[in-house]
């Protein structure tokens, strides 16, 4: 008798609904609970105690640890029972006790990107999105709306408040409490926010070369240390600092930031 290397690995007392998609080569341990609209790639790998509802969709080689809750109804009061999504990308890591809550309204989604780091008890509500690349350390949590662009890292214990956006390889320090947009590439901290400087050696990690770090330690300056507003600092970035996509993005997050319809404005 020949054995399928490829079939899924199935603990006994798991319970999976029958018109779950498992893929190749996924492993479910035991007491772990699947409903009937979860979608599981190939490869992921669910630990003990995991449980999965709601139309929820995990991408290829993702891991899942015990105690997590994906795919739950939202914490919200305006949720009537519609019809909403969980998707997790590729090569994602949540490890212990982790939530992760579908969307409010009919057909939006809760979205995780591809190879983010998720430590112990982080919380992701309803709506939310979370790029490639992200790393939340134990406890931080985002309530709704929130938005983290790739390669952000927020410290243990962080509050995000909803509607906030987190901008592109910025770093948010341990026990913080986050009410306002914070911009791409710098680093803040504190309760609530305030920022320290550019997240120079984060950018140097993630390849951005000297002369790039130096445009965006100047458009840092004009932003937090020329006393000017936020449409004269944007017009004077865009006049002084040497354009690329890193200044560009810069901008655009400042300028959508000041024309969002929640208008949290930036950390300041």
């Amino acid at each position: 008798m020949s054995l399928n290397v490829d079939a899924p690995l199935i603990h006994p007392t798991a319970i999976i609904h029958p018109k779950a998609v498992i893929g190749n080569k996924v492993k479910i341990g035991p007491f772990c609970v699947i409903g009937e609209n979860v979608t599981l790639h190939d490869g992921v790998e669910l630990h003990t105690n995991v449980v999965i509802n709601g139309y929820t969709t995990i991408q290829k080689n993702c891991q899942v640890h015990s105690q997590c809750v994906i795919g739950g109804s939202p914490q919200d009061l305006k949720y009537k029972g519609e019809i909403s999504y969980v998707e997790i990308g590729e090569n994602t890591i949540l490890r212990e006790f982790n939530t992760v809550h579908s969307a409010t309204h009919e057909g939006e989604k809760t979205i995780i990107g591809n190879n983010c780091f998720l430590m112990a008890y982080c919380h992701v509500a309803h709506n939310s999105i979370i790029g490639n690349n992200v790393v939340m350390a134990n406890n931080a949590s985002l309530a709704g709306h929130v938005v983290i662009e790739n390669n952000a890292i927020i410290g243990g214990l962080s509050g995000i408040h909803q509607f906030v956006k987190v901008g592109a390889y910025s770093l948010i320090g341990g026990l913080s409490k986050v009410t306002q947009d914070v911009p791409p590439y710098i680093k803040v901290d504190g309760h609530p926010v305030v920022p320290h400087g550019l997240n120079s050696l984060g950018l140097k990690r993630n390849g951005f070369t000297d002369d790039v770090i130096s445009q965006l330690k100047n458009a840092y300056k004009v932003l937090y240390r020329s006393g000017l507003s936020l449409e004269e600092s944007i017009r004077k970035i865009e006049q002084e600092c040497i354009k690329g996509p890193e200044i560009q993005h810069f901008v655009n997050f400042i300028r959508d930031s000041l024309n969002s319809p929640h208008h949290r404005g930036i950390c300041r």
